[in-house]
């Protein structure tokens, strides 16, 4: 822990992720190449060249999901602010707090802004995000926690009058039973009474869904393809970019887009670090990442069994994407 003077004084960051904990995730791609359908851990798009491209990914025209959430926040942050009486907000997955500013200002002018809390696996986004926000909302005090979900939820700083954030679709990174088990890991240590506010994608016309994922300029397609050059430089192997190219369609059976690489050629890939080869024949296909859509009544379902009650459901004018605002129960 730490924290510093003057502006810094108000800042605290836990960085719990000291490291990339390289041993686990090398059995863990070596284990997930070898299925028969390969899968690369979509984690693996996001070094410095594949967050500048996912965050112009959120400015295309058919990437309307950053712009459908943003909108649902500018016209009902106020409300979900007098409903929670919320002080604190702590932001799971926080990236950047783009989106975050609104509920912030909406706290501010309501004179209940105590604390941010944002949690995220980027140390340099958590510092970059703190840093801005203590010089835009003086008095602010920021914890951030540098961690991973799958291990360090529960290092989050207790706190009181809060309202918890995962939006951004992040939860349409997991599948069902992946997203309940995230979903209790999250309300374990929340106290009765605190708040959560959910993002999901929802269920829609399924041209409208994969044109989200195959932008007319490409950007998309680079993002996927990026998760190699990611891969070669992390565990030493000699992925050919170029012999692989983008797909991306709607599952309808299971309600998600796949996203995933396609071999142009036959080719064999070495993975130094994983002492591992590869055999892929042209047409060969790797699972870079699946994003859920979902239907009210599964989020009704899934927010109950993980031990929360809805408060509102609010969507877009356009029905294509909804906030879940609920309270932790017993």
């Amino acid at each position: 822990m730490e924290a510093g003077s003057g502006l810094e004084a108000r800042i605290t960051i836990d960085v719990l992720a000291t490291e990339r904990h390289l041993e686990r995730e090398r059995e863990e791609l070596r284990a997930l190449l070898t299925r028969s359908l390969p899968r690369i851990p979509s984690r693996y798009f996001y070094d410095a060249k594949g967050s500048r491209l996912f965050d112009e990914i959120t400015r295309l025209p058919e990437y309307y999901l950053t712009r459908a959430e943003a909108a649902i926040l500018e016209r009902h942050a106020g409300r979900i602010v007098e409903g929670t009486g919320a002080a604190e907000l702590v932001e799971l997955g926080s990236g950047s707090s783009t989106k975050t500013r609104i509920l912030l200002d909406a706290m501010a002018h309501a004179r209940r802004l105590r604390r941010y809390v944002p949690f995220d696996v980027s140390e340099t986004a958590v510092r970059a995000a703190a840093r801005e926000l203590a010089e835009r909302y003086p008095g602010l005090t920021i914890h951030g926690v540098v961690g991973e979900f799958d291990r360090h939820l529960g290092h989050i700083p207790p706190g009181e009058r809060r309202l918890v954030l995962l939006i951004g679709s992040t939860i349409g990174n997991f599948d069902l039973p992946e997203a309940a088990a995230l979903l209790k890991k999250i309300a374990r240590p929340m106290a009765t009474g605190d708040f959560f506010l959910l993002g999901v994608d929802l269920v829609k016309d399924v041209h409208v869904l994969e044109a989200a994922y195959n932008d007319s300029q490409g950007v998309t397609a680079r993002f996927n393809l990026n998760i190699l050059r990611v891969v070669n430089a992390t565990f030493g192997a000699d992925f050919d970019v170029e012999g692989w190219t983008h797909r991306a369609f709607y599952n309808t059976e299971r309600d998600w887009i796949e996203m995933r690489l396609v071999a142009r050629h036959s080719q064999r890939v070495r993975l130094d670090d994983l002492d591992l080869e590869l055999e892929f024949a042209a047409g060969d296909e790797i699972l870079t990442e699946i994003s859920s859509k979902y239907r009210r009544s599964v989020v009704d379902d899934l927010l109950t069994e993980c031990g929360f009650a809805i408060q509102s459901w609010i969507t877009d004018e356009d029905g294509l994407f909804a906030l879940a605002l609920a309270r932790r129960v017993d």
